[in-house]
């Protein structure tokens, strides 16, 4: 199973939550939501075969956190991983649009300049703009959407330019993210949790619980659940080996 993108950090007992998802064999990639995090974020994963680490300056924070954007550039090449970043064009983030754009731009063009990294994007209310970001860095065939909720339109351009996806058991229990799941092809689709933002009833979800988000992708596409796993761990390898590990690099992120 795989958990590609969930906050390990803000449980309330990450440790647990770590350890209960490299027990279960769950491909884990923890974003961070300020390169100030990194390092606790990070050390979750230490000594983990898999649980991986990304670094992030989420577009809700920008504002208040665009000021660590030269510790993002310090920490770039210790992961092939970048996340959570992207835009949020929610109205309480509108009188932000500026510095988010400019972070996001920033990490883009700091990703592509140091090889290629793979990215986890939040594009809420932003879709059209955050994929014209992508068009611009040339970088669109290693980033994943994170519980896309764009059009039908941005869906089909998104598709179109070679993005990724990850869906969760939250985004598929709406009839809406279904039906975008369902136009996603098969060999670009990850799952997620989002946790602990993620909820099932009242509790956050944690990368055990991906088992839900695979058995409503069976339904959808109408196959056994083994047949859902199989996928999904082909499309994972077919992702990171886009962007291979760098020899040097000091961690094995």
């Amino acid at each position: 199973m795989i958990d590609f993108h969930c906050h390990l950090d803000l449980f309330d007992n990450p440790v647990d939550v770590a350890s209960r998802a490299e027990a279960a064999h769950i491909y884990v990639l923890s974003v961070t939501t300020t390169p100030k995090a990194w390092r606790k974020t990070a050390a979750l994963g230490h000594g983990k075969t898999y649980i991986r680490t990304a670094l992030g300056l989420h577009p809700q924070l920008a504002h208040e956190r665009s000021n660590e954007l030269p510790l993002f550039e310090a920490l770039l090449d210790e992961t092939r991983y970048v996340g959570e970043i992207g835009l949020d064009g929610s109205p309480e983030y509108g009188a932000f649009a500026d510095v988010q754009k400019r972070v996001f731009e920033t990490a883009l063009k700091w990703s592509q300049e140091r090889g290629g990294k793979i990215l986890t994007i939040h594009s809420r209310r932003a879709a059209e703009e955050v994929l014209r970001a992508l068009k611009r860095h040339q970088c669109a065939d290693t980033a994943v959407l994170h519980w896309f909720s764009g059009t039908s339109r941005e869906l089909t351009e998104a598709i179109s330019l070679g993005c990724w996806f990850s869906v969760g058991p939250a985004m598929l229990r709406s009839e809406r993210g279904r039906q975008i799941t369902a136009m996603i092809p098969r060999d670009r689709l990850l799952t997620e949790t989002d946790g602990p933002f993620g909820l099932r009833g009242n509790k956050p979800l944690e990368p055990t619980d991906v088992r839900f988000a695979e058995a409503a992708l069976a339904k959808i596409w109408q196959v056994e659940p083994k047949e859902v796993s199989q996928t999904l761990l082909t499309n994972l390898k077919t992702l990171v080996e886009r962007v291979p590990a760098d020899p040097n690099r000091a961690t094995a992120n």
